[in-house]
């Protein structure tokens, strides 16, 4: 079966000050575009899966300039509507260190926050598409964008295409108990949810720590309690280990059993969009039948990676994702001939097609197919 994805939400500007600055010392600023579910689409093309992207821009150049930023990816851009005359902007301060990240929205007047309901055909958008991911941002901007989000998933249900969403509660877009109201509504359309346990507190009020089973295995549960139609919740979770290394380990719950990744040490670059590159490690790994066990992996690897590339979008392949896990999981640094060394901390020296072409070997010889 032919797969064809659909992501919707909002494209913005990031803006972040130069070499790690407070917004107060900065001078110059980086820019570059991305939003959650832009995220996952950039995922899904490098992971050479068929995802357009859906959200509304103006016709500006720096509404072009977003839309070739998708463009350069191979996401698709047809569904894209234009109009409106701002762009969302987001300002970004880096965590460094003891200092945490901070974040300043300005996308009250985007476009996208004031599109009606009108502006996107979803009977042409969903006529090839098996497959709708979103996530509570979106629902989030705007009371507008939240009918319109609730329109698309009713939509695609209609016609028997998986829904995913990341609830990525955002306490600066709404408040829990508006976020509860209106994703209440929403995720009863929902196949997949990706959620941690900030989400599940911020959106639904469930508390973990009065119970005996590991918080994320009981977060999953409750919320198949709530939402019977959910047929798997995901979680993915960073735990510091010092001021400057993390650990990554990620879950999937279905079918009344919980399935966790091996743990990943890293140094994180850039953070942001670790989550959206989970959640197509997610829809890829089901769109192609893995097993949890091995859609777990393959996901949290797909995440961890996403910490080491500066930047909204993530620019690694399946290949890569796959040795990823393959070495990381038998403690294997290869050496080979002409080639350098590959290993998990020094990058990719190979040329795609070969990291793929080995990392197939290497699944057969170690069994992880």
């Amino acid at each position: 079966m032919k797969h064809k994805i659909i992501t919707f939400g909002e494209l913005m500007l990031r803006l972040s000050p130069d070499n790690n600055e407070r917004f107060t010392q900065a001078h110059s600023y980086e820019a570059v575009y991305g939003g959650g579910e832009a995220n996952t689409a950039v995922s899904l093309a490098n992971f050479n899966v068929n995802v357009s992207y859906v959200t509304k821009l103006p016709e500006h150049t720096i509404g072009q300039s977003a839309v070739n930023s998708l463009r350069q990816y191979g996401v698709g851009v047809e569904h894209i509507v234009r109009g409106g005359e701002q762009i969302g902007i987001y300002f970004l301060e880096k965590k460094t260190s003891q200092r945490p990240t901070n974040v300043i929205y300005n996308r009250k007047g985007s476009a996208f926050a004031l599109a009606n309901v009108d502006d996107f055909d979803w009977d042409s958008i969903f006529a090839d598409a098996t497959w709708f991911h979103f996530s509570g941002i979106t629902p989030a901007i705007s009371d507008n964008m939240a009918q319109i989000t609730l329109l698309a998933c009713k939509k695609a249900k209609e016609r028997g295409i998986t829904i995913s969403c990341d609830l990525n509660y955002r306490s600066k877009l709404w408040s829990s108990e508006k976020a509860n109201k209106v994703m209440s509504e929403i995720c009863k359309y929902v196949d997949i949810c990706i959620a941690n346990e900030d989400d599940a507190v911020g959106i639904f009020g469930l508390d973990a720590s009065n119970s005996d089973k590991e918080k994320n295995s009981y977060i999953a549960e409750e919320l198949i309690k709530m939402f019977p139609n959910f047929k798997m919740v995901a979680s993915v979770w960073r735990t510091e280990t010092s001021i400057t290394t993390f650990k990554l380990q990620s879950m999937i719950y279905t079918e009344g059993k919980a399935y966790y990744s091996q743990e990943f040490f890293m140094n994180i670059l850039d953070y942001i969009g670790a989550g959206d590159a989970y959640c197509a490690g997610i829809i890829y790994s089901l769109i192609n039948d893995f097993d949890p066990q091995k859609a777990v992996e393959f996901s949290n690897a797909a995440s961890c990676l996403k910490h080491t590339v500066s930047g909204d979008y993530v620019e690694h392949s399946v290949g890569i994702c796959c040795l990823h896990v393959v070495l990381y999981y038998h403690n294997i640094i290869l050496l080979v001939p002409h080639c350098g060394l590959l290993c998990l901390t020094s990058g990719n020296p190979f040329p795609e097609g070969f990291a793929a072409a080995l990392c197939l070997f290497l699944f057969k010889q170690l069994r992880f197919l």
